[in-house]
């Protein structure tokens, strides 16, 4: 009986191998967890990349100052009216589950703007307590509020919809709305805010390179791009001229895991899933986010998670909450999690630092457009005097550094010569020139001062003939001419920068250009021409490096 013990005994207990495996697994096990959930990517942050905007905040909550700047910089910034719409609540839907309740979520749409609020699981009476912001060109406008209840695989079915007119501005009190259905009611409380003009037409924060592609197609018209469609084009519908820079195989949580692929570009997160036959498609504009952390689904499953800043609303499937009201997007099961959390995080540096070179670039352009408009009453008749006796230090009109020698000769005629039969407002060589190119709807500006620049400016707008496969039959052009002749009429300075409009990432590009004329004899010369193309994308690139 005692030998049966002890065999007993021997085999429920562990033997001291089992034991030592046992804890270093359990070790190995916790310190997976503790790097995967606080270490890796960049500085060990459990945070990832964070909108500037709210590294000064010490719980990353904006005060309504605060908040106010982010929506006068960085929304849709062309529009003077700011709406801000707060779905509070919804009351006595409709029992669209077998159980009786629903999985309500609810689509705000304002023109042609459409946002997602999160989804409530089990319940008829959802508390959302999210803000969603609209900017409008002018008023009244309809805000139009459609709660659905969600499914796994079916399509969502409707509980009920309202439309509420904005007629003038200011705020209302928070206003249960009754559903066009048999059940429901939904709480709502509107503000709508005039922004100042500085304000709603300047180019600001994270919304400048929407803006300026919305600039490009509201001012040139539908641009052409003679190359096959990518994913973002025949899913998304985004933009032709924005590619695929990068892209995973992912997973979005919601109910459970919907498989798909996650597209990144210079602009936008896209993901797409076809799980069941049922279609998903979420994008995100990077303008719309405010931090990009690493996190966990089911403990063992490291994923990433998209917070979108207050008022940014779901793009295109219910986001997950949170209690301070800004909605998020979980994404899990990458084969490398933190190499594309660090890719994401990359893509929206860049993003950032490319807005801020496109502001740049962008003053530069409209100081120039500026020095055409103002400068009609102080045209002058003579030829420009030199005017480096100015005091103050003047812009620089092209970039020196992107200029290459095509041309350096004698040529048979003075500066003053060539400024005269070429270049001033009595000369017709500029339309015969572009008359024999079959240039069309020139019109071109005369010589004025401006106070930026040393010497004279002005501008020319015209449509030119395109000759390459890759580009429409003609373009819209801009050309910035600035000039400079010396107080002897011996030196000659004549810059141009030109600008295509519906060519293929036309709008990625300028072309400057530098002619010198310097006179050498009586009736001669010396010509120095120089060219070259200031790509804007390779230098927000150096920009990035640079930092």
């Amino acid at each position: 009986m005692m030998i049966e013990t002890a065999v007993v005994v021997e085999y429920l207990m562990p033997s001291w191998w089992e034991i030592k495996l046992a804890v270093a697994a359990s070790v190995f096990v916790i310190v997976s967890y503790w790097f995967f959930t606080f270490q890796g990517g960049d500085g060990g942050s459990g945070y990832g990349y964070r909108s500037p905007l709210l590294e000064n905040s010490d719980d990353g909550i904006l005060d309504d100052k605060d908040k106010m700047v982010q929506l006068k910089g960085d929304l849709q910034t062309y529009s003077p009216y700011l709406i801000k719409v707060e779905l509070l609540a919804a009351k006595n839907l409709i029992g669209a589950n077998l159980n009786g309740t629903s999985d309500p979520y609810a689509i705000i749409t304002c023109g042609s703007e459409k946002r997602f609020s999160s989804m409530v699981p089990g319940s008829r009476n959802p508390m959302w307590g999210e803000e969603f912001n609209f900017s409008v060109d002018e008023l009244p406008v309809q805000i139009n509020v459609t709660i659905y209840d969600w499914d796994i695989i079916w399509k969502s079915a409707v509980l009920g919809s309202v439309t509420v007119p904005i007629e003038s501005e200011g705020q209302s009190t928070a206003i249960w709305h009754t559903l066009d259905s048999p059940s429901g009611q939904v709480c709502l409380h509107v503000k709508t805010i005039k922004l100042p003009v500085n304000s709603s037409r300047g180019i600001n924060g994270y919304a400048g390179a929407n803006a300026r592609r919305r600039i490009t197609l509201d001012k040139q018209g539908p641009t052409v791009v003679h190359q096959k469609p990518g994913p973002l084009q025949t899913i998304f519908n985004l933009l032709p001229d924005e590619v695929v820079e990068r892209r995973f195989s992912c997973a979005l949580e919601r109910s459970f895991l919907y498989h798909g692929r996650m597209y990144v570009s210079a602009w936008h997160i896209c993901f797409h899933s076809n799980v069941f036959s049922k279609q998903m498609k979420v994008v995100i504009p990077f303008g719309d986010i405010d931090e990009i952390r690493r996190s966990q689904h089911a403990f063992i499953n490291p994923a990433i998670t998209i917070i979108l800043r207050m008022g940014a609303g779901g793009h295109g499937v219910p986001p997950l909450g949170s209690p301070d009201g800004r909605v998020r997007y979980k994404f899990a099961s990458f084969w490398n999690r933190n190499h594309a959390l660090r890719a994401l995080q990359c893509a929206a540096k860049n993003y950032r630092a490319m807005l801020e070179a496109e502001k740049k670039e962008r003053a530069e352009s409209a100081l120039r457009a500026h020095s055409s408009s103002i400068g009609g009453s102080r045209r002058r008749a003579k030829a420009p005097e030199d005017t480096a006796s100015k005091p103050e230090k003047l812009q620089a009109f092209i970039k020196e550094e992107v200029l290459v020698g095509i041309y350096n000769d004698v040529f048979p005629c003075t500066a003053e010569q060539f400024y005269n039969l070429l270049l001033s407002d009595d000369s017709s060589f500029t339309n015969e020139y572009r008359s024999a190119r079959k240039d069309t709807n020139l019109n071109m500006g005369q010589w004025h001062a401006a106070d930026e620049y040393d010497g004279q400016v002005r501008e020319i707008t015209l449509r030119s003939i395109c000759k390459s496969p890759m580009c429409p039959p003609d373009t819209a052009m801009t050309e910035y001419q600035h000039i400079v002749l010396s107080a002897d009429k011996k030196k000659l300075v004549f810059e141009t920068v030109q600008q295509a409009h519906d060519v293929p990432f036309g709008s990625y590009f300028e072309v400057h250009c530098r002619w010198c004329a310097e006179t050498s004899g009586e009736n001669s010369s010396v010509l120095d021409i120089k060219a070259g193309r200031f790509p804007v994308v390779f230098y927000i690139l150096s920009t990035i490096s640079l930092r």
